[in-house]
C-alpha cells in the first residue's frame, strides 16, 4: 500500500446564498471551507513538477465555482458536492475531508459557527 500525504486548504471564504430560511437564500452570508486532500505526493516530490500533484489554485477555483453556482438548503449537501467533485476532478486525490462553516448561523442563541465535516474516498 502506498503512503498518502495531505494537501490542505484552510479557511477559503465566500459570500453565498445557502440555507433553509428565505433570508439566508435572499440576503446570503459568509461560508468558510477547509479541505484535506489525501494523495500520494512522492512523484511530485521527486520530480518537482506541478503536473504530478494537486494544483491547489485549481482546487480553490473548483470550490469557489461549487459554492457560488447553486443554492443549497443544507451545509451537508454543499460539503458533499465539494468532496465528490474534488475526487471526480482530481485523479490523484484518494480521500478528501471537507469542513464547511457558516459563521453566526440563524439560531436562537449566541454561537460562533456551525460546521459540517464530510469525508469521502475514491
Amino acid at each position: 500500500m502506498r503512503e498518502l500525504n495531505v494537501i490542505r486548504l484552510k479557511n477559503a471564504a465566500f459570500y453565498a446564498y445557502h440555507g433553509v430560511a428565505a433570508d439566508e437564500q435572499n440576503l446570503g452570508g459568509k461560508f468558510e471551507v477547509d479541505v484535506d486532500m489525501h494523495c500520494d505526493l512522492s512523484a511530485a516530490a521527486e520530480s518537482d513538477s506541478l503536473k504530478k500533484t494537486v494544483d491547489y489554485e485549481k482546487v480553490y477555483a473548483f470550490i469557489q465555482q461549487t459554492v457560488l453556482s447553486k443554492k443549497y438548503y443544507l451545509l451537508e449537501a454543499l460539503a458533499h458536492a465539494i468532496g465528490r467533485g474534488l475526487i471526480r476532478e482530481f485523479y490523484n486525490i484518494e480521500t478528501v475531508t471537507v469542513r464547511l462553516r457558516k459563521p453566526h448561523p440563524p439560531v436562537k442563541g449566541v454561537i460562533d459557527f456551525v460546521e459540517v465535516e464530510i469525508t469521502q474516498s475514491r
